[in-house]
């Protein structure tokens, strides 16, 4: 009866764990993906989206979050990790060094292009999420001098308060940039404060105008804060996508339709509110992943 018992534990262990193996590897041979992120929320809530669909299409997956952004795509290229969320206009002007252009679709063909052949990588299908730099004013003062452009603004200037970051007076696609195109943005005063410091700024009525990113959680609050359309396409896209190694791709090319899923899923407004849920509500960053992640899948 010793040796019965015995056998029968045995095998409803083996069962447990082959039970347990197959769990981890949804869909048997399927291999694991290591997906990166660089090291602030959006990047981390989007890498976590891409990961949630890669589990979801039956791979299992290695998350690596929050490297820093100088390093993730040397991370890629040294076969560190296999993709992570990348911006167009970081791969054309960080990564490439190429000239400024403001078309997304151009810089994306050309930093598609470009990865293929430099990196042996791919970009995969971008979203309408735009991460890139804009400017903020008061909602009170957008809606009483009928500002809701750039060019609108650069006829009030003289009426506003900057709350500048310093260097964005002298980088070449900061101020200067702007003055270029929409003519010169005379302040009526302009004063240099941490860059934290700006929303607070804005709400306490000790500015005007900042600087800002046009996926910042604080700008759902609409009734505060009204981002400026830059109307005449300064400057560059910054439009979120998957950057996956070559390799990887090419053994498993059903990979691309399951995170192309999330990218068409995404545009400027949806992930502004996902930062905010992290950045104001508090709430982690996975939780708000899985929560979007199941209404779209």
């Amino acid at each position: 009866m010793k040796r019965v018992k015995t056998a029968v534990v045995l095998i409803v262990t083996a069962l447990l764990i082959a039970a347990c193996g197959n769990g981890n590897q949804a869909s048997g041979d399927k291999p694991t993906i290591r997906v990166g992120t660089k090291d602030f929320t959006e990047n981390l809530i989007v890498g976590e989206l891409y990961a949630l669909a890669l589990e979801n299409a039956g791979y299992n997956v290695e998350r690596k979050p929050s490297i820093a952004s100088s390093v993730v795509h040397t991370a890629l290229t040294n076969d560190e990790i296999d993709l992570y969320p990348e911006y167009t206009g970081t791969g054309l002007l960080v990564i490439l060094q190429e000239s400024l252009i403001t078309d997304p679709e151009q810089v994306y063909q050309k930093v598609k292009d470009e990865y293929n052949k430099q990196f042996n990588a791919t970009w995969l299908d971008y979203s309408q999420a735009n991460d890139g730099a804009g400017l903020v004013i008061r909602t009170e003062v957008s809606e009483n001098l009928d500002i809701k452009t750039i060019s609108d603004l650069q006829k009030h200037a003289s009426e506003l308060r900057f709350a500048s970051q310093g260097e964005v007076d002298q980088r070449e696609d900061g101020i200067p940039a702007l003055e270029k195109v929409y003519g010169p943005l005379e302040w009526k005063s302009s004063k240099v404060y941490d860059n934290g410091l700006k929303y607070e700024l804005l709400a306490n009525d000790e500015a005007d105008v900042a600087p800002a990113y046009t996926t910042e959680g604080r700008l759902t609050e609409k009734d505060k804060f009204t981002l400026l359309e830059d109307d005449k396409q300064v400057w560059p896209p910054y439009n979120l996508a998957p950057v996956v190694r070559n390799q990887v791709l090419e053994a498993n090319p059903d990979l691309a339709d399951a995170i192309n899923k999330v990218s068409a899923a995404l545009d400027t407004e949806t992930i502004t509110a996902l930062n905010a849920k992290v950045d104001i509500d508090k709430e982690d960053y996975e939780d708000v992943a899985e929560e979007f992640y199941e209404s779209i899948k």
